[in-house]
């Protein structure tokens, strides 16, 4: 059976979680504010893209850039374009791929990131400021995602998920990545939560920045790798 797109419930982030945000980013001095001047936006609302509570896979980034501030919508600039075309290919490989298509191909999915806000220069948050958001992105995460697989993308994607963690599960996180094989392997790590931690498999992947010229040609390949494990043919 091919793969169909089921119209499936998303939850939005409430009032309470939407005034967090802002809270959290109204403290910031690195917000690239003329970028969201320029597009029309607030610079204080964040760009999450979220999805279905079921969604069989969440992409996990770093931060919004240009293009998705400009949409308000995340993964769409040249990076995440190469995310959502090799989506693409591999659900709907009969359609021309768009814009459009890939946002309609991603709709069943879940999109978040470990800072939602275009940081100045497009230079990835400092750590400290990772870990300010780290508890609002992980109440999000846990409580509107109940699948289990996610693939994260970069360094800062994939240490997001060793925050917190102490004794042997922080030496496994750091151990996985150092294997030369960090993307073609997976790695089990709890995910906190209200009702206590639930374990999620990471499936981590280069990021596919222009600025990453030793594996942005690879990330197409070992994407689709992912995919065909992660969402096999119905």
């Amino acid at each position: 059976m091919p793969f169909r797109f089921l119209v499936l419930p998303v939850m939005p982030l409430d009032a309470e979680q939407l005034a967090a945000f802002r809270r959290l980013a109204a403290g910031l001095d690195r917000i690239d504010t003329a970028a969201y001047a320029a597009a029309g936006r607030d610079p204080l609302v964040p760009i999450l893209g979220l999805g279905p509570a079921r969604a069989p896979l969440c992409f996990f980034g770093r931060d919004p850039g240009g293009d998705e501030v400009r949409h308000g919508q995340p993964f769409v600039g040249s990076s995440g374009q190469m995310l959502r075309a090799e989506l693409h290919r591999h659900l709907a490989p009969a359609r021309p791929y768009s814009f459009e298509e890939g946002l309609r191909v991603g709709a069943g999915f879940f999109w978040i990131s470990t800072v939602p806000y275009k940081p100045l220069h497009n230079r990835a948050w400092p750590p400290a400021v990772r870990q300010r958001f780290h508890p609002l992105i992980a109440g999000i995460l846990s409580g509107q995602w109940r699948g289990t697989h996610v693939i994260t993308l970069g360094n800062e994607a994939f240490e997001w998920f060793g925050i917190g963690l102490e004794g042997d599960e922080a030496a496994a996180l750091r151990d996985f990545w150092r294997r030369e094989d960090k993307y073609e392997a997976s790695i089990a790590v709890p995910l906190p939560g209200e009702g206590g931690a639930r374990t999620i498999h990471l499936h981590p992947l280069p990021h596919p920045s222009p600025a990453n010229a030793r594996w942005r040609p690879h990330f197409p390949r070992l994407l689709k790798a992912r995919l065909d494990a992660l969402l096999p043919p119905a």
